[in-house]
């Protein structure tokens, strides 16, 4: 059976979210929806995520599952707004709790915080099957650019995260808290072992000038071009590139507000007495 798939490109952050749909039960999931974040206002907005909520609504969909690939630092989560106007259960891949032991000492968290992934209704195994409708999917542990990033692969499609890019465009970066360029290549690895057809869909495209915006590709593409990782790169060669290029690049600009929130599932901190909630900015820490 063969899974209805809608994405939505946000050009602000680069991302892309996707709903995943079971034509015959019209049960579906969201995966990494964004929560819009003005930096210079610190406004949130829920503009994007209200695409995603009217076309669910529009398509007589009952939502399952919002999927999180991983803690992204590139874009605040709307989980929990989708999950207030349409239902369904969070879920993450159960590693998240490192990446949150590591954040809670960064940004001294409160007290109340704990990281233990009860922040998600659901904590993902590595080959752990689960179901949207009558449609098979499985969560895949694919770190190296987070130690809990997860792919979920549903039917003849897998859903990458940021594990890879369109082919013009490469890799993720390794060089956050717990990412590891030797995991991240093998984790990539193991997603281009899946069959040659497989669809692969990234979840940011950064298109050169030359095309516009892109983000379904397939496992035969990124062995035969990926500019990093394509066939014939060895284990070795990929390291020594990686280490090499995340050394020129900057901290991404949303980085210190998403964090904090994706690790929450999509939610804000909590107010303070004044009813405002705060995010905090370690200085000189990273």
């Amino acid at each position: 059976m063969t899974a209805q798939i809608q994405a939505f490109f946000d050009p602000k952050t680069f991302t892309v979210t996707y709903v995943v749909a079971d034509p015959a039960t019209r049960r579906a999931a969201v995966i990494d929806p964004v929560l819009d974040y003005d930096f210079k206002s610190g406004r949130t907005s829920t503009a994007s995520a209200d695409r995603v909520v009217a076309w669910v609504r529009e398509q007589g969909l009952q939502l399952d599952w919002i999927l999180e690939t991983h803690a992204h630092a590139d874009h605040l989560s709307a989980a929990r707004h989708i999950q207030q106007q349409l239902g369904g259960r969070i879920a993450i891949g159960e590693h998240i709790r490192e990446v949150q032991a590591t954040f809670k000492k960064l940004f001294n968290l409160e007290r109340g915080f704990l990281p233990d992934g009860s922040q998600f209704e659901h904590l993902f195994r590595d080959g752990e099957v689960f179901h949207i409708g009558e449609l098979e999917a499985r969560a895949l542990h694919v770190p190296g650019h987070t130690p809990a990033d997860m792919a979920y692969l549903v039917g003849d499609a897998v859903f990458v995260g940021d594990t890879m890019f369109m082919p013009d465009v490469g890799t993720a970066r390794a060089d956050f808290p717990g990412g590891d360029a030797r995991q991240l290549y093998r984790s990539m690895r193991r997603l281009l072992a899946l069959p040659p057809q497989t669809a692969i869909y990234v979840c940011h495209d950064y298109p050169p000038a030359s095309r516009e915006p892109q983000w379904r590709t397939t496992v035969a593409e990124q062995r035969a071009s990926n500019i990093h990782v394509r066939d014939g790169v060895s284990e070795d060669e990929f390291v020594k590139m990686r280490q090499a290029r995340d050394a020129t690049l900057e901290m991404p600009t949303l980085i210190l507000p998403s964090i904090q929130v994706n690790v929450r599932g999509g939610r804000l901190p909590p107010p303070d007495d004044n009813g405002i909630a705060y995010l905090r900015i370690p200085l000189n820490a990273l």
